[in-house]
């Protein structure tokens, strides 16, 4: 990932702030139940005394020693956990509340980076932090079946604007579940208003929470990118180039929105099928049919998409006029 010493420093920092802020919830937790309970001083007293003892016996030859000093504490440490559950309180309450487990907010995992870290630098890089805010609202939890219709039909597929979208809802989970073992790929097309981003933000949702790396841009702001560093010639080029290629999943919203020309549809096809080369899938949403993705960009782009995408064809009335007027598919039901 492409940091300046700034931008790393920055990350550290957080991570830094987050391990005291742990370290302060647990003593608070700490200062406020050993009083309240006095048998858990007594057990950490207990867990002190035997670990002293025990090792005294084994650097005086008694092998078992060791063994039994893990017994104590695992039957000590059981003691403790059940005095916090009988009182109400989780098991690992004493436990620093990390917000990656994986690298206990460290940032790494032995000399590598965590995958929080990775994410965190890609949301630093590409000022992504306000796509956090949004997927707060935009996941799977919230989204609704209300706005669409279950009378207004698809002509060739005879499915409903509902039904079609909740078979696009069950491939998106899917897709979910078998990120990590199936190379697969979304493109979601249709009217403006019916959902086809809010999907997108669903399924960059829940692979943020698993811990992939995942990156979003506009149409226009990827091809800006691509433009800036191509013709600029920025010195993080190459790795900032390589951020796009390597994340887990790139989200290109909006495609066609963007000033087309020659330019961008090479850099269209070198990003799609450069991902697809390296099995890094890629989530496209466009107001675009399948025509006019033709006409708009090449037949060489539509093939790639085609025989390398699910495509998901979303219509129906917009979702955004609708809640503009207080309407959806319940009210009139």
């Amino acid at each position: 990932m492409a940091l300046s010493n700034t931008q790393y420093n920055t990350l550290i920092r957080r991570y830094e702030a987050r391990q005291l802020e742990n370290q302060h919830i647990v003593m608070e937790r700490i200062n406020t139940l050993y009083p309240k309970f006095p048998r858990l001083t007594e057990i950490d007293e207990t867990i002190s005394s035997q670990a002293v003892a025990q090792a005294k016996k084994f650097i005086e030859g008694d092998e078992s020693a060791l063994a039994q000093l893990k017994q104590e504490l695992s039957a000590l440490a059981a003691e403790k956990k059940e005095i916090l559950r009988s009182h109400g309180y989780p098991e690992d309450y004493f436990d620093p509340p990390y917000q990656c487990k994986d690298c206990k907010d460290t940032g790494y995992i032995g000399r590598e980076k965590c995958h929080c870290f990775q994410q965190a630098a890609i949301d630093l890089i590409y000022t992504q932090s306000n796509l956090r805010q949004i997927l707060e609202q935009e996941n799977f939890q919230n989204f609704s079946y209300d706005y669409y219709s279950d009378s207004l039909k698809h002509p060739s597929t005879g499915l409903t604007s509902l039904a079609t979208v909740k078979q696009a809802v069950s491939l998106c989970q899917d897709f979910i579940q078998g990120f990590d073992t199936e190379f697969k790929n979304l493109f979601f097309y249709g009217d403006t208003g019916i959902g086809k981003t809010y999907l997108s933000n669903c399924v960059a949702k829940e692979l943020l929470t698993l811990g992939h790396s995942v990156i979003y841009f506009t149409a226009s702001s990827l091809f800006h990118i691509f433009e800036k560093s191509f013709f600029g010639k920025e010195t993080n080029f190459n790795e900032d180039y390589q951020n796009i290629f390597d994340c887990d999943l790139l989200i290109i919203d909006d495609l066609g929105t963007e000033l087309s020309n020659a330019f961008t549809t090479s850099q269209l096809f070198l990003c799609i099928n450069e991902r697809i080369l390296r099995r890094k899938s890629t989530i496209i949403s466009t107001n675009l049919s399948l025509g006019q993705l033709v006409d708009t960009y090449s037949e060489r782009i539509f093939s790639r998409i085609s025989s390398n995408y699910t495509l998901i064809n979303l219509f129906g009335n917009d979702i955004r006029l609708q809640k503009k007027l207080g309407q959806s598919r319940r009210a009139h039901t």
